[in-house]
């Protein structure tokens, strides 16, 4: 396929196949780029547990004050008693419990302050 500007003829066909051979690329490498936290769905509730037995929940309630295992703690030694807990176990889950009223934004610090203490999987529980 050729294009005629006056005199001189410009042949788009090795564009055509460079271009085609750059879409094949970017479709076969783009899904295996995806960037964010890998999720679990979550499992249904059992009736008559409020807690998970021997698991720890740090619960954030309206007045943004926070408990570990209903022992309350202030927001800027959570990260050092996270470590210290999780020092000694080899499973390291953490339940955030969130008031209702409350903005994400304070659950997502205390999910970060988790991270900051190596605990990388948190699960989400609500009231």
């Amino acid at each position: 396929m050729a294009m005629s500007l006056g005199k001189a003829e410009i042949n788009v066909t090795p564009m055509i196949d460079v271009l085609l051979v750059l879409i094949i690329i970017f479709m076969v490498v783009i899904p295996h780029q995806s960037v964010g936290l890998p999720a679990e769905a979550p499992q249904a509730a059992v009736d008559g547990a409020s807690e998970p037995e021997g698991q720890i929940v740090v619960s954030v309630n309206q007045d943004r004050s926070i408990a570990v295992n209903q022992e309350p703690i202030t927001l800027d030694r959570l990260q050092a008693r996270l470590r210290v807990i999780f020092a000694a176990r080899a499973n390291k889950v953490i339940f955030v419990r969130g008031h209702q009223d409350l903005e994400y934004s304070a659950i997502a610090e205390v999910i970060d302050l988790a991270r900051g203490a190596e605990v990388f999987r948190v699960g989400l529980m609500t009231e």
